[in-house]
């Protein structure tokens, strides 16, 4: 067992999480960005109009990048059971 093994997998870990989160809070941001400009442009500061399509942004991505997400978390998963006798013996 060496400390690189361990490293590598955390590393790809870590990887994978980034992924997995980013897919999901760029395009939030992104709306919130447009929002935010729109809301300074008319001087509306309501908050429901920025959270609300956020919010709805959010669960698109959710939605529509969930199987994506899945099949990578598969993949990772099936990646990890493959070094097990690397990592034991």
């Amino acid at each position: 067992m060496e400390p690189e093994v361990f490293v590598n997998i955390f590393r790809q870990a870590l990887w994978l999480v980034m992924i997995l989160v980013s897919a999901v809070i760029i395009p939030s941001l992104l709306i919130g960005l447009v929002v935010a400009v729109f809301q300074a442009a008319t001087s509306i500061n309501e908050q429901t109009l920025s959270f609300l399509p956020r919010l709805i942004m959010t669960l698109f991505a959710l939605a529509f990048g969930a199987h994506w997400g899945f099949g990578k978390l598969m993949e990772f998963f099936i990646a990890m059971i493959s070094q097990i006798p690397q990592v034991v013996g």
